[in-house]
């Protein structure tokens, strides 16, 4: 009877074992590539054409809504310091790259220098040059009062509590229309303040929600923009939630706290 026999296999050469070696180097080097790759797209794309922010506070309600993520353009000023990502937005350089000079009306988002280069959003109020005066809720540039209309109440939490607060929509010179709340009326601690004297190279720059706003006038902590330190423009709503009252692994509170009308809502 014949015999089967399983033969033992050959001992592997050091030439196999120096290929694979070899090839499992080529793929680890491919990947890195791909990631750094994807990296610096990533990244380029950040710096040249878009950022996304998120808005932790209401600052800018009712035109900015906590919990709303937002695009911010990098193109429309130019570029400069702001620019770039941390740490390099601290680099001792001035001026800007193909700068365009802001508009009155624009929401912008800086650097505020006096809290530690964090992000900033507010809308631009005043010029280069310009008086900016606050008068009982009024805001006077130039001497002129900015022209207002009454719109009603709206739903807001003010220091930790919701209430109803006056809503305005408010007219810039130049055309540029918004609506603004305010939650102490128009004798708050912020709605008489001034004169400021916009300094040249700067602007001058307020909250939407006229009390619950850390910004130009509050000079300690604020004071008016560089325009070295200006981000960016903000563009447009990509998505927004409302947390407020949830936590995060409540799930089944997740389709109730989606803002679906302020999906892809333009920003201004």
């Amino acid at each position: 009877m014949e015999s089967t026999h399983d033969p033992q296999p050959a001992p592997q050469s050091s030439e196999a074992t120096s290929e694979r070696s070899e090839r499992s180097q080529n793929e680890f080097a491919s990947l890195a590539m791909i990631a750094l790759l994807a990296l610096g797209l990533a990244l380029f794309v950040r710096i040249i054409f878009v950022q996304p922010y998120n808005i932790p506070s209401a600052s800018m309600a009712p035109t900015l809504l906590t919990g709303d993520f937002i695009l911010v353009g990098k193109s429309p000023y130019g570029y400069s310091r702001a620019s770039l990502v941390w740490p390099f937005t601290r680099l001792p350089v001035h001026g800007r790259l193909l700068a365009s000079k802001p508009k009155r009306g624009d929401i912008i988002v800086f650097k505020n220098k006096k809290d530690g280069n964090r992000d900033y959003i507010k809308r631009i109020i005043g010029l280069p040059g310009e008086e900016i005066r606050l008068l009982e809720g009024r805001v006077l540039i130039d001497g002129g009062v900015l022209a207002r209309d009454f719109l009603g109440t709206n739903r807001a939490t003010c220091d930790g509590q919701q209430r109803d607060v006056p809503i305005w929509r408010e007219s810039l010179p130049n055309g540029v229309t918004y609506v603004v709340q305010e939650c102490a009326g128009d004798d708050g601690r912020l709605d008489t303040k001034g004169p400021y004297r916009v300094p040249t190279g700067h602007y001058f720059v307020m909250g939407d929600n006229r009390d619950q706003s850390q910004d130009s006038r509050v000079t300690a902590y604020v004071g008016t923009v560089p325009f070295d330190d200006i981000v960016g423009k903000a563009d447009r709503i990509i998505i927004s939630i409302n947390g407020a009252g949830r936590a995060p692994w409540q799930v089944w509170a997740w389709p109730s706290a989606f803002r679906g009308a302020r999906v892809l809502k333009p920003v201004n």
